[in-house]
């Protein structure tokens, strides 16, 4: 008896799965919700890259903040279908996107100059711009990236 109910608990819990991918489906949300996409692995490495400068500014290692800075600068982007699934949802917003993205090459590319000559006062100016065009990207375009690829808020 334990085993049949086992067995209808996993008919239905399967059911249950299925039901709730088809509703997410007709609801606009992508097939593919379970796996993340490149850009989150980009974005967590940027993230991990950016608290590394924030403790080597702490400690005053522009050696350390000069060897991540072209690492930020010039960070990795999602492959190219996917860059064209993004690309494709940004629209017209893509020029704000890629603008975002601008900022934060060059001022992170100034930080990293600004490491090498030791100048911790325009070491922390450039990071603040880097922060700044993050934030400006992600309060832009943060929340309706997650509800469109991910299908929810």
């Amino acid at each position: 008896m334990k085993t049949f109910h086992k067995s209808i608990l996993m008919i239905a819990a399967a059911a249950v799965v299925a039901l709730a991918g088809s509703a997410m489906a007709e609801n606009g949300a992508p097939a593919e919700m379970a796996k993340p996409l490149a850009l989150r692995s980009v974005m967590d490495k940027l993230g991990r890259d950016m608290q590394a400068v924030t403790g080597a500014i702490s400690k005053e290692d522009w050696a350390l903040v000069a060897t991540l800075s072209p690492k930020i600068a010039s960070h990795a982007g999602p492959p190219l279908p996917e860059k064209l699934r993004i690309l494709a949802w940004l629209g017209g917003d893509s020029v704000k996107f890629r603008g975002f993205d601008g900022q934060a090459h060059e001022a992170a590319t100034a930080m990293g100059e600004a490491a090498k000559r030791s100048d911790g006062q325009a070491v922390i100016a450039a990071f603040a711009k880097v922060q700044q065009s993050c934030l400006g990207c992600h309060q832009s375009f943060r929340q309706p990236f997650v509800e469109h690829f991910y299908g929810r808020r």
